[in-house]
C-alpha cells in the first residue's frame, strides 16, 4: 500500500490498482466534478502547468468522453477517451480508457465508486488493466502525484464553494 498524502494506492489483483481518497464534501458535489466538463477542466490537471482544452463529456451509457491535457510551457499534449459502461449517479461510474498516444498499450476499465457518510465522500477508483506488466509500468510511471495534485485542486473548488 501506498500513500502519497491523501491517496491511497493498494494493488488488490495483478491487473488492478485501486486509489482511495476522502473528500469534504458531499457525494452529489463529487459526482458533479467527475462528469461536468466545466469542472473536470478546472482540478483534473495532473502536476502544476498542465491545462484541459478539450473536455468532452457524453453521460450516457455507450456514450463516449475525450480530454486533452495540453503542457502550457511547450504545448504538448496528451489525450485520452473511452466510453462509458455503467452510470448509476451520483454512486457509479464505469468507463473504458485509452490514450492516443499510448503511454500504455491497450485499455483500461475503470469504476469510480462513491459513498457518502456525514457529508464527507469517499472516492474508490480502481483501475484494471490487460495485464500485470501494464498495471505494473502505471505504478512505476509516479501517476499518484499528479493525482494528488488534482484532487488537491478539487479540495480547493470544495473550499470555495463551501465559502460562497
Amino acid at each position: 500500500m501506498t500513500k502519497t498524502q491523501g491517496v491511497t494506492l493498494t494493488t488488490p489483483s495483478e491487473r488492478e490498482i485501486v486509489m482511495t481518497r476522502v473528500f469534504d464534501a458531499p457525494r452529489r458535489l463529487v459526482w458533479e466534478a467527475h462528469t461536468k466538463p466545466e469542472l473536470l477542466q478546472r482540478w483534473l490537471l495532473g502536476p502544476d502547468g498542465w491545462s484541459m482544452p478539450i473536455c468532452e463529456v457524453d453521460l450516457r451509457v455507450g456514450g463516449k468522453y475525450r480530454w486533452v491535457w495540453r503542457r502550457d510551457e511547450d504545448g504538448t499534449e496528451m489525450a485520452s477517451g473511452g466510453v462509458f459502461k455503467e452510470i448509476v449517479a451520483p454512486e457509479r461510474l464505469v468507463s473504458t480508457e485509452r490514450f492516443e498516444q499510448p503511454w500504455y498499450p491497450g485499455e483500461g476499465l475503470n469504476t469510480l465508486l462513491l459513498t457518502e457518510r456525514d457529508g464527507k465522500t469517499t472516492l474508490t477508483q480502481t483501475m484494471r488493466y490487460e495485464s500485470k506488466e501494464i498495471r505494473d509500468s502505471v505504478l512505476k510511471s509516479g501517476m499518484e502525484t499528479g493525482v494528488e495534485r488534482s484532487y488537491e485542486r478539487l479540495d480547493e473548488i470544495f473550499a470555495s464553494s463551501a465559502g460562497a
